[in-house]
């Protein structure tokens, strides 16, 4: 091989190394995800695997203080990415490195050390590796942004007034999340609200949530599902859902709780905390000290629900939740744009 096909073989041998290293640390220190981990290192070794006297033919051939790229620079190169598109960025640079490899190494006269069969299957490896990652670093980032004023938007209790304008309101107040949840409408009827819904917690950067209805939360492409104990079952949910989107679960007790956590929930709302008039049944009563019990036996987070204003906020909190679900709290005030914003607040001044 000439001296130029071994810098060739050899920035692109070094180039997919980084980018599968940085892909594997994500995967090991950031996700505590011990296959994918396995998988990125079992390619790096691989494809890395050490050949003296060829590695000592790349290092005689490299010359890196003559090489015209070492300068080159890209308008937005430095600009600051979000984790998912380090990890895309990442994985197009050693997906193309190995595409360079795979077609060079069919190349008359290559060193038959170099297989290209190995390279097009690391490559192709790596597609659905890089379809992992992103996906749980999606997920990982909807967990990460529950905390803080949930709101969940009900049919019934919206009395006539619309969905979208009433969600907008609360926005604009500071939620984190809405919640859609309807025992009233048709699908039919259901589903263009919902996308409506989405569309505006898109451009607000709010996670959606629906409430029961797997197939409207799939069909609007929702950050996720919250189910009921009289729902359909949290493993059956979790099978369907894609794995960048969250499940929630209503917990009442710390059996509920513990069950929810081992058949794959991502959070569980607890409640109802204090009375509640926003469902005409009876409910039961969770109150503070099980709240606590629960915080105790599961590590998912707690979003506390049933009954909680503003003055108890505070409350709810300490005993182990990390949001706040409202309904009455909001949508019977005067002003449900304010109400939000005086819960926001004292969540805020809490965190």
């Amino acid at each position: 091989m000439s001296d130029r096909t071994l810098r060739i073989i050899d920035a692109n041998l070094n180039r997919a190394g980084e980018g599968l290293r940085l892909l594997e640390e994500i995967a090991r220190l950031l996700l505590n995800d011990a296959a994918l981990t396995q998988q990125l290192k079992t390619i790096r070794h691989e494809l890395l695997r050490e050949d003296i006297p060829l590695y000592q033919q790349f290092l005689q051939a490299r010359n890196a203080a003559d090489d015209v790229g070492t300068n080159l620079q890209i308008p937005g190169e430095d600009k600051t990415r979000a984790l998912p598109l380090v990890v895309v960025a990442n994985a197009k640079r050693v997906q193309e490195s190995l595409r360079i490899l795979e077609e060079l190494t069919k190349a008359p006269g290559t060193t038959p050390e170099l297989d290209s069969g190995k390279f097009k299957q690391a490559r192709f490896t790596l597609y659905t590796i890089e379809q992992k990652l992103v996906a749980r670093l999606l997920h990982q980032d909807k967990i990460r942004r529950l905390p803080g004023l949930y709101v969940i938007i009900d049919t019934e209790a919206l009395k006539g007034r619309k969905h979208v304008e009433v969600a907008r309101q609360v926005i604009r107040g500071g939620a984190a999340t809405i919640q859609l949840r309807d025992k009233i409408l048709s699908r039919k009827e259901l589903l263009p609200i919902a996308r409506q819904l989405k569309t505006l917690c898109i451009e607000h950067k709010v996670l959606f949530i629906v409430n029961d209805y797997l197939d409207i939360a799939l069909e609007t492409d929702a950050d996720g599902v919250h189910v009921g104990q009289d729902d359909l079952p949290v493993r059956v949910v979790r099978k369907w859902l894609p794995p960048d989107k969250i499940l929630g679960s209503s917990a009442r007790t710390v059996e509920l709780a513990l069950a929810a956590q081992s058949d794959g929930a991502d959070y569980l709302g607890v409640g109802a905390i204090y009375p509640t008039l926003s469902k005409k049944v009876k409910t039961v009563l969770v109150g503070l000290e099980r709240l606590s019990h629960i915080k105790q036996a599961v590590s998912l987070p707690l979003v506390a629900i049933g009954g909680i204003s503003e003055d108890k906020v505070t409350d709810v909190i300490e005993a182990g939740a990390v949001s706040v679900a409202v309904i009455n709290a909001v949508w019977g005030a005067e002003s449900p744009e304010e109400a939000a914003r005086q819960i926001v607040a004292r969540l805020e001044h809490l965190s």
